[in-house]
């Protein structure tokens, strides 16, 4: 990932997974399993950050952190503010 710039969404994720990991909801391998188990095509169709955020998201379920539908739910309220950040704070 040599000169990759890298998206402000990104930089969330790999600080998600650090700050998860000290935490200790999920394992290096509890996050190596995930990514093993979405199979080949997620390796041809997703961005490795991609990848990450799936298998954090896999292992919190599991972990009783969240479940799909608060997931649901929240995705649905933040949708709901507007697809750009300015969009949000004129709401």
């Amino acid at each position: 990932m040599d000169g990759h710039d890298f998206a402000l969404w990104e930089k969330r994720v790999d600080a998600l997974m650090v700050l998860c990991g000290a935490k200790g909801f999920f394992t290096v391998d509890g996050l190596r399993r995930a990514l093993e188990d979405m199979g080949e095509d997620a390796f041809e169709k997703h961005s490795y950050y991609e990848r990450w955020i799936a298998a954090v998201n896999q292992n919190l379920v599991e972990a009783g952190i969240y479940s799909l539908e608060e997931l649901g739910t929240r995705m649905e309220e933040i949708a709901a503010r507007g697809p750009t950040y300015g969009a949000a704070q004129d709401g």
